[in-house]
C-alpha cells in the first residue's frame, strides 16, 4: 500500500535539496550563492494503527502522526456520509480483560 494518511491525505512530496556557498550579507559576506539543486522526497511519518469504531468494528488504518496526536478521525463511510469519532486504539492479545472492561465502561 502507498504511504498516504487515511484522514489528512498526507503523502510523499517532492522538493529540492539546495547546495549553497558563501557568507550571508548580514554576516559581512557578499551573499549566499546557489551551486546546485538535487531532487529529494519529503516523506510523512505514517503509522499503521488499529482503531476501534463507535459500532465496535476494528479497522487497520494508516495515519500520520499529526492525525494521531489530534485524536479525532473523520472518515467517509460506504454510503458516502462522513463519520467523525475519537481515536481509540484497539487492544490485542493479553489485554483482553482490559478491553472487556473498556467495552463495559463504554456501554454504560
Amino acid at each position: 500500500m502507498s504511504r498516504v494518511c487515511a484522514v489528512t491525505g498526507r503523502r510523499t512530496r517532492v522538493g529540492h535539496q539546495v547546495k549553497r556557498r558563501g557568507l550571508a550579507k548580514k554576516d559581512g559576506g557578499v551573499g549566499r550563492r546557489v551551486l546546485g539543486r538535487s531532487k529529494r522526497t519529503f516523506k510523512p511519518n505514517i503509522q499503521t494503527v488499529r482503531v476501534r469504531t463507535p459500532d465496535g468494528r476494528i479497522l487497520r488504518l494508516k495515519l500520520s502522526t499529526k492525525a494521531i496526536k489530534r485524536g479525532i478521525i473523520t472518515l467517509t463511510n460506504e454510503h458516502g456520509g462522513v463519520q467523525t469519532f475519537p481515536l481509540v486504539k484497539a487492544l490485542r492479545g493479553s489485554n483482553r480483560a482490559h478491553s472487556k472492561a473498556q467495552k463495559n465502561a463504554a456501554a454504560q
